[in-house]
């Protein structure tokens, strides 16, 4: 089951600001955290396993950082709630903890049709999608400056 909780929503920022600010060139951790007010400790931890998932790419050197292993219209927000929720091993097995005949008949089904809800709801929605909201409502993206015409 789907639990919001601070490293779900980090990560989600993080892939975002990635795509949002990046321009031409890798963002760094550093830039995430003064952007998005994210703590290192999350932050670091939470994109080294978005870049062994394959969402993001990891860039070594002076001028390293993060880029998305893909386009943007092609992650989407479903992939990092998994890529997460994997990283906070959360997958409890419901189907071991003790209940009743309504609990495990009636209200535990019901709470997967809705966690399957969600999550076709998340897999539909790309950061493409993320990135469209951001500019419709006018933040400011720091990708024009990172932008590198140089032919």
């Amino acid at each position: 089951m789907i639990r919001l909780s601070k490293k779900m929503l980090f990560a989600i920022e993080a892939v975002l600001d990635i795509a949002y600010h990046a321009g031409g060139e890798p963002v760094q951790s550093r830039e995430i955290t003064r952007r998005q007010g994210i703590p290192r400790r999350y932050l670091e931890q939470t994109l080294q396993h978005l870049v062994r998932s394959g969402v993001l790419t990891g860039v070594r050197g002076p001028r390293g950082g993060y880029r998305l292993a893909r386009e943007r219209r092609r992650i989407t927000i479903g992939e990092i709630v998994r890529v997460v929720r994997d990283l906070e091993a959360i997958d409890e097995a419901v189907d071991e903890l003790p209940g009743s005949d309504l609990g495990r008949q009636v209200v535990r089904p019901l709470w997967n049709e809705l966690h399957d809800d969600l999550m076709v709801r998340l897999d539909a929605l790309t950061v493409d999608d993320l990135c469209t909201r951001a500019y419709r409502d006018g933040i400011p993206s720091e990708a024009e400056k990172n932008l590198d015409f140089t032919i």
